[in-house]
């Protein structure tokens, strides 16, 4: 528990830096480490910081070249660690509370152009038509390419009802795409829940924020409640979730798991970075007071069939529960393989209200995996055919990520059952132009696992 209270661990949602959203908690000063300083390198540092002050073409403020530098040195070591500006910072602890200013799309960088991961539900950018796999190659009247990428995300950030132009670039259409979106408070609903048929819950996790284990202990507790008792069966959606804060994942896989069974643990350098993490109160609640969430949660939770959605868009904290419930043999996880982030970053404030994220461990699931450039396998491979995930070229996850760690520990994932061929009675052309909404009933995943979860009633039954 000694970095949770700390420095205030998370588990975050895909590239550091680069998404609209953010989902990271602030966190208390941490001590510096006493290490000698490399003084040849310094001298050479500060004769490159000399000779820019003294000959570059125009003048250049101390300020932004220390700031450039930090941001240099940071982003050198992996996608995910990173320099966060007074502005960034400020975004960084107002998005943990599910509101936060943008349009609402979660991306990353290939050959130059940014390339959209995933849009968030309810957001200007999903509402606009933007979709995975999208290359942003102009904002307004500014080209893309050559553009650093926390500099394009900058571009993107703007006071709410004010417009941008994004053009796109997508696979399937001959000539690129121009979308005019409004800027927009963002206001994400982390859990969303419904009963698609009698007996049988759905319940959607779309980022895991502060008070998402809360959010999903009620929705349990309204389901139960609107079905007259106890499920027959539950399908968690993480598909497109990105991740969030740890606790968040703790919270949600301890709803479902015994008492003390192990969530997830963490390997790093300092004693701070390692760590057990266990479905008990205090390694979701943090310490901050609150009455524990899940002590009122119907015993039925706990037994109730579950199966998992996941793919590609599903990423960290999200991977964490997948790969918890999985190695609990507590839940079928089907779907397609996730995006693969299987690192810690931490926030560390420094002066002047900026701060760094710094990648500091490798979190594992209980049977010890690493799913660091890999992802979680599901059980059953369920495709999507309304998404153009099925096109490797649309598949941008860890592993494609430039200077990305490496997978530590060899996998002995099985072979995942694949399901039979996927049809919602639309042509492949037409299913790719149109995502189908999750949770709606022309939800191909879902409808296998609502499929699946009745098989086993049946056999429950017999």
């Amino acid at each position: 528990m000694g970095l949770l209270k700390k420095v205030g661990l998370v588990g975050v949602g895909l590239v550091a830096g680069i998404s609209i959203s953010l989902h990271f908690s602030a966190v208390a000063d941490r001590e510096t480490l006493a290490t000698p300083l490399p003084i040849e390198e310094l001298r050479a540092f500060s004769e490159v910081f000399g000779r820019i002050k003294s000959d570059y073409v125009e003048p250049v403020s101390d300020k932004k070249l220390i700031n450039e530098a930090i941001n240099g040195m940071l982003s050198g070591l992996d996608p995910h660690s990173a320099f966060l500006d007074a502005e960034a910072f400020k975004e960084l602890q107002v998005g943990t509370q599910g509101e936060f200013g943008g349009l609402g799309i979660e991306v990353g960088m290939e050959d130059g152009l940014v390339k959209v991961i995933s849009p968030i539900e309810d957001t200007p950018a999903f509402q606009a038509g933007i979709k995975s796999g999208d290359l942003i190659v102009k904002l307004d009247d500014t080209l893309v390419k050559g553009m650093a990428l926390n500099d394009a995300v900058k571009r993107m950030r703007g006071k709410p009802g004010s417009k941008i132009v994004l053009t796109v670039i997508r696979k399937d259409q001959p000539k690129p795409l121009t979308f005019t979106l409004v800027r927009a408070v963002i206001k994400v609903q982390s859990v969303k829940s419904k009963l698609p048929d009698p007996g049988y819950g759905f319940i959607r996790v779309t980022q895991f924020q502060e008070h998402t284990g809360e959010n999903l202990a009620k929705a349990l507790k309204d389901l139960v409640k609107q079905n007259n008792g106890p499920l027959k069966g539950l399908v968690l959606d993480l598909r497109n979730d990105p991740g969030g804060l740890l606790t968040g994942a703790v919270g949600v896989s301890a709803a479902f798991l015994p008492k003390d069974a192990l969530v997830v643990y963490t390997e790093g350098r300092t004693d701070d970075a390692k760590m057990r993490l266990t479905a008990t109160a205090e390694n979701y609640l943090r310490g901050n007071g609150k009455d524990d969430y899940l002590s009122d949660l119907p015993e039925s939770i706990k037994s109730v069939p579950l199966v998992v959605l996941v793919n590609g868009g599903s990423a960290s904290a999200s991977e964490i529960v997948a790969g918890a419930l999985q190695d609990h043999k507590r839940a079928v996880v089907m779907g397609t393989q996730t995006f693969g982030k299987g690192s810690v970053q931490t926030v560390l404030p420094l002066g002047n209200n900026t701060a760094i994220k710094l990648t500091t461990a490798r979190y594992y699931t209980p049977g010890g995996r690493s799913i660091q450039a890999k992802g979680i396998v599901p059980d059953i491979l369920v495709e999507d055919p309304s998404s153009p995930e099925q096109d490797n070229a649309f598949r941008l996850r860890e592993a494609d990520l430039d200077k990305h760690l490496i997978n530590d520990k060899p996998s002995d994932a099985k072979t995942p059952t694949k399901s039979a061929p996927a049809s919602n009675g639309t042509n492949g052309d037409a299913a790719k132009s149109a995502p189908t909404e999750f949770g709606s009933k022309n939800d191909y995943q879902l409808n296998q696992a609502l499929n699946l979860l009745k098989g086993m009633q049946i056999l429950h039954g017999k």
